[in-house]
């Protein structure tokens, strides 16, 4: 247990604004104060005078008070100024370390994203031949291995058990288990066996032997993707993501003409996101359920692999354009 030191919301705000202002745009830090604006609302009118007093339930508090008023992508962003904040203030003794790990966005419905925002094929296979040889079987590689070649939203990936992985059939199996903190999006219709083939397989296996850090969680379950803290929440997941497709994580020149050495969305994972190239796991899953179209393979197949209905992934996930739709049909049309 770490000896903290009394701060108030208001000083602890005003402390992290002020380490943010030389390193950031002039919009990025009024977002920030707009944002924790908010926060602090929330800690008037739950009486939280010492940053010391925040605890898990008590951010989860504050999430479902500002559930209820605005869209789950601006809640999103509301909670990653949360989550960055808290980091500072873990950094100065005003928060337990780790408080960040316990703050959950709840994740974004079906076609919340623009459709066309995706990451594509070449790109995907380019950061998994990066990760093969620089970092094989890290959790990142663990992380965007699963996303990649199963399609899996992240909460599924962040439900996923040890157990789970059958290294005998190459297949995981996806449980939903809401006693336990795990639901999945559609509930027992999204259980399924996924298939994944012997060298992905391979991959998360040595993952769990060699790199994965050991924990259970609340429940005494063993998660597959883990953190010093437990079971991975959404957010570190997200973060993972988000770090992974930075074209300068993967060897590629910045396309944006930023310096890598004093770019933003390098200096900590949690700002990865800055990143105009860097995706997220919601882009990643839209990029395999797109590009398994464009392969011609059956979409009632991908429907039930990526457990998603037939009518939501021609609306929100189907990326192709006009003539890439037109290649596929040709295939099926006589000479």
């Amino acid at each position: 247990m770490t000896d903290l030191e009394p701060l108030s919301p208001e000083e602890g705000v005003e402390r992290f604004l002020a380490f943010r202002e030389p390193s950031v745009r002039k919009s990025t830090m009024q977002n920030a104060k707009t944002r924790l604006g908010h926060f602090l609302d929330w800690c008037e009118t739950a009486g939280i005078d010492n940053l010391n007093d925040l605890t898990g339930r008590k951010l989860n508090d504050f999430v479902r008070w500002r559930q209820g008023d605005i869209a789950p992508i601006t809640l999103q962003k509301q909670i990653s100024s949360v989550r960055m904040a808290l980091d500072f203030w873990a950094d100065i003794d005003a928060v337990e370390p780790g408080l960040r790990e316990k703050i959950h966005a709840p994740e974004l419905p079906d076609g919340s994203e623009a459709r066309d925002i995706h990451l594509e094929a070449d790109a995907a296979e380019a950061i998994l031949e990066y990760l093969d040889r620089y970092h094989y079987a890290s959790r990142k590689h663990a992380v965007m291995a699963l996303i990649w070649r199963t399609g899996m939203r992240r909460s599924t990936v962040r439900a996923l058990d040890v157990g789970d992985l059958h290294e005998d059939e190459h297949a995981i199996q996806v449980v939903h288990r809401p006693e336990s903190e795990t639901p999945l999006k559609n509930g027992e219709k999204g259980e399924r066996w996924v298939y994944i083939g012997p060298d992905w397989m391979r991959v998360l296996q040595e993952y769990v032997r060699e790199n994965r850090t050991p924990a259970t969680d609340d429940y005494g379950r063993h998660p597959l993707i883990t953190t010093s803290w437990g079971r991975a929440t959404g957010d570190t997941i997200y973060q993972i993501v988000n770090e992974a497709t930075q074209p300068c994580e993967y060897g590629l020149p910045c396309p944006h003409d930023r310096d890598p050495s004093d770019c933003e969305a390098r200096e900590k994972r949690q700002y990865a996101s800055k990143c105009p190239s860097s995706k997220s796991p919601h882009a990643i899953r839209r990029g395999h359920i797109t590009h398994y179209l464009s392969q011609d393979v059956q979409p009632e197949i991908i429907s039930e692999r990526s457990d998603v209905s037939l009518e939501i992934l021609y609306q929100h996930y189907d990326a192709r354009t006009a003539r890439e739709k037109m290649e596929v049909r040709k295939q099926h049309l006589p000479s």
